[in-house]
């Protein structure tokens, strides 16, 4: 391989790579919903009512710890929008 040849596959690459950091950046803004129910145990994106913090509960579909998901995605992969204990909150003032 020539010179010339390296630096063109270098630039290619380059380009190639930007073109995915761009991709993924662009994906990142898009809008998202916390969903709830449906994160592994310890692959919640932030606190709970029984963990201060992300990465952190301790059972897998916890009700309480959410995943940050595509807007309008969260009931099709079998979560909700509502936290279990804000769900229970939300019934004892009904009563």
């Amino acid at each position: 391989m020539n010179q010339s040849d390296l630096v063109i596959r270098s630039a290619l690459a380059g380009l190639l790579a930007l073109g995915v950091a761009a991709g993924a950046a662009a994906e990142d803004k898009a809008p998202k919903d916390k969903c709830y129910g449906i994160a592994k145990a310890g692959k919640n994106d932030c606190g709970t009512s029984h963990s201060s913090c992300a990465g952190t509960s301790k059972v897998d579909n916890d009700p309480n710890a959410w995943k940050y998901v595509d807007k309008g995605t969260c009931e099709k992969v079998g979560g909700t929008l509502v936290s279990a204990m804000d769900m229970e909150k939300e019934m004892k003032m009904k009563k």
